[in-house]
């Protein structure tokens, strides 16, 4: 027989801990109103004999109550009864201490692996984390509702965020309006900051901005760089005007005003990544940030930004010293490089860009690539007109939208209210194979997630703008009054809310047979699960004003606890639940033998029905000296797919200078090939964990994702 404990976890019937239970309560009556040893085993066995495969730890308190009472015991069950309040009293005001305490420690594998943008043993990380145990107690109970707690607890969904929750003016991530907050001036801290009139003065203050803002939400943040271009051409008219002032040669003064131009944008990039890089949040770690590189952006200060981006891919090339001084892979910012016209033509005037951007995306894992070509097809607005805009953070994209102010698009400024995954495989197993029954959990479970995240919405609706002053008051997501409440930028497509998903092969294989890469029923049943979640979603748009959007969650920890608890519930199934992981969102599995076309191909068509974001992404060995195979990987997205990545691998030994590969053993634990070291602190590992980089370890379901991921490149040309 199992039990199903409150919290949904499933344990072994255990006699003994009746007896103990019904003792303690024996203990505190007097000798008349004591039950005897038979009669405790009388009610044990009673309970056995009903002989259920699983029963719920309150239905076994229940039964002992009327058992006590049937023998005429009624001090001794009045005594059961409050013990047993009191015991549900405890469970509920005393959740935090093993956590704090194992956080404190440093001794918890859930802690020290639960961000791989985290280091958990320094300070700053464990007042974040601190402050998060105590908001996921107030979150757990009092803040949602049992169905829902119970549901995330048995890994059925995920309640994102729960650290967080409990201060209701946070929200997930954002595009920062940077360009108004530098043209029109901010305040931060009570500080006014005027517009800057140099670039390396630009700069410095966006990162303060960026610093500002992601201190007061949870999620990524992306920036873009055409909002710092108009300061370059600032720059370079002082640099004129000084020259000319000195009575230079026009030619002289442009030639030596462009040449400290170029130091200044090399300064000032420098700046912003030694700042960007340093800094530490409120949420214990630098910002997580994503720097969009998109010449489109701009015409008038297309020159200015080319010039930017390209000192960016020349730094991000070197790469950051660490703490030895040796050059290695940062995890941010992350860049973003959009494909267009502009840069896709070998003998174009951009293209140089491009070709950087290869060298990059070998050397350092980044920048990730946008197509414009393929975003326009798939992001129309109500005027019919296609968008390219980047994604918010790692992945998570908003949802066209036209200012009704100006009759145009508005992207920046704009921002994500959160997100509620649902586990698919969960959905599947729970269905037996049962096609119908399937479907009808699978619309009872998007109920559950509607609920879960409509308690987030109604969690932001109640904050004004004085809650957040640099989001919603200077600039950076509205310009709001005083006291004002961002209700109205919840609602009419302003923002977005996130429909989750995780697992979709793992779901589809068990319900067909087939993975949903097979170009037959396998996929045809995929793409009906994710047309699935869009239709659920629009249903609610509609009813609601909200714009609900399905995302391609990137389960970092929770894929790991996603397949515990799947094993919990449902025991080792061949294929299913046999690994410590479960796939992200609509991935081809990491295990599975693919070329990388081929599966960028496929891919594309699931991305298509993931439009709150998603991102696909190949394995590739060192491609240093395969350059060409890296443009073609990017010819081929600009082609096929909105938003893919490229996987290397960027690592260093601090003990040996090995800078291969560092690998994983069949015990899951990282070891430097050329000597042996196994120490995490001075073994430099960057790897793309569900979007972004990750560069302080992983738990042990993510650790073997990693180990199991094949290459969808064979490199033959680099032999």
């Amino acid at each position: 027989m199992k039990i199903i404990k409150r919290d949904g976890t499933i344990v072994d019937y255990d006699s003994e801990k009746i007896r103990v239970a019904i003792q303690k309560a024996n203990n505190e009556v007097t000798r008349k109103e004591k039950i005897s040893k038979e009669q405790i085993k009388e009610i044990i066995e009673y309970i056995e004999e009903l002989n259920k495969p699983r029963i719920l730890v309150e239905d076994i308190q229940d039964i002992i109550e009327e058992k006590l009472m049937e023998f005429g015991k009624y001090v001794l069950a009045k005594k059961y009864i409050t013990y047993r309040y009191t015991r549900e009293l405890v469970r509920k005001a005393n959740t935090t201490d093993q956590s704090i305490k194992e956080l404190i420690e440093g001794e918890s594998e859930y802690w020290n692996n639960e961000n791989s943008n985290k280091n958990a043993k320094v300070v700053t990380t464990q007042r974040d984390y601190l402050a998060g145990i105590t908001s996921t107690d107030i979150t757990r109970r009092f803040l949602l509702s049992e169905d829902i707690v119970k549901a995330h607890d048995a890994g059925i969904i995920h309640f994102h965020d729960a650290d967080y929750f409990a201060q209701n003016a946070l929200h997930n991530c954002e595009l920062i309006n940077l360009e108004d907050m530098l043209q029109n001036g901010t305040i931060i801290n009570g500080v006014m900051i005027e517009k800057p009139h140099r670039f390396i003065t630009a700069a410095t203050i966006a990162t303060q901005i960026i610093l500002a803002v992601t201190s007061s939400s949870y999620g990524g943040a992306t920036v873009s760089l055409s909002h710092l271009a108009p300061f370059v051409r600032e720059s370079y008219n002082k640099y004129f005007e000084k020259y000319q002032k000195r009575g230079f040669r026009e030619k002289d003064c442009k030639k030596y005003a462009m040449q400290d131009t170029k130091k200044e944008v090399e300064d000032g990039v420098q700046t912003f990544n030694y700042q960007v890089n340093s800094m530490t949040n409120t949420n214990g770690q630098a910002p997580f940030l994503s720097v969009c590189m998109y010449l489109g952006e701009t015409e008038e200060y297309k020159e200015e930004l080319a010039m930017i981006i390209e000192e960016f891919l020349n730094q991000r090339i070197l790469g950051f010293k660490n703490e030895k001084g040796i050059y290695v892979t940062p995890a941010f910012p992350k860049l973003l490089y959009v494909l267009e016209k502009d840069n896709m033509q070998e003998n174009g005037k951009y293209w140089y860009l491009t070709e950087l951007a290869a060298k990059c995306t070998a050397k350092r894992l980044v920048p990730d690539y946008i197509s414009e070509k393929k975003m326009l097809e798939l992001k129309k607005d109500k005027n019919g007109n296609g968008n390219c805009y980047p994604c918010m953070g790692c992945r998570s994209f908003l949802t066209p939208y036209i200012d009704p102010k100006t009759n145009k698009p508005k992207y920046y400024g704009r921002f994500n209210q959160g997100v509620v995954t649902i586990n698919l495989v969960d959905v599947a197993l729970s269905s037996g194979q049962d096609r119908e029954k399937f479907w009808d959990i699978y619309e009872e479970r998007l109920e559950l997630c509607h609920k879960a995240l409509q308690a987030r919405h109604q969690r932001l609706s109640k904050a004004t703008s004085d809650i957040a002053p640099i989001l919603w008051q200077h600039g950076a997501l509205a310009r709001l009054e005083k006291g004002e409440s961002i209700h109205d930028l919840l609602h009419g497509g302003y923002s977005t809310i996130s429909l989750g998903y995780a697992g979709l092969y793992e779901c589809v294989k068990y319900m067909t047979g087939h993975s949903h890469t097979d170009n037959g029923e396998g996929k045809e049943f995929g793409l009906q699960v994710m047309q699935k979640l869009n239709d659920k979603c629009n249903e609610w748009k509609q009813r609601e004003n909200m714009d609900y959007s399905v995302y391609g969650t990137p389960i970092e920890s929770t894929t790991y606890k996603f397949a515990k608890c799947l094993k919990e519930r449902f025991g080792t199934i061949e294929g299913i639940t046999d690994r410590d992981y479960i796939t992200n969102s609509y991935h081809v599995p990491v295990f599975e033998e693919i070329d990388a076309f081929s599966k960028l191909k496929l891919e594309s068509e699931f991305q298509r029905l993931s439009p709150g974001g998603a991102i696909s992404y190949i394995e590739t060995p060192n491609l240093q000296n395969n350059i060409e195979s890296v443009l073609q990987v990017i010819k081929f997205i600009y082609d096929n797919i909105m938003y893919a990545e490229l996987n290397t691998k960027s690592d260093y030994c601090q003990k040996c200078g090995f800078d291969g590969e560092i690998l994983i053993d069949d015990n899951l634990e990282w070891y430097c090939p050329n000597c042996g070291n196994r120490d995490h602190d001075t073994l430099n590992v960057a790897r793309r964990t569900c979007g972004y980089i990750g560069s302080n370890f992983w738990n042990k379901g993510r650790t073997q994702e990693i180990k199991e991921r094949v290459l969808h490149i064979d490199n033959k040309d680099d032999e």
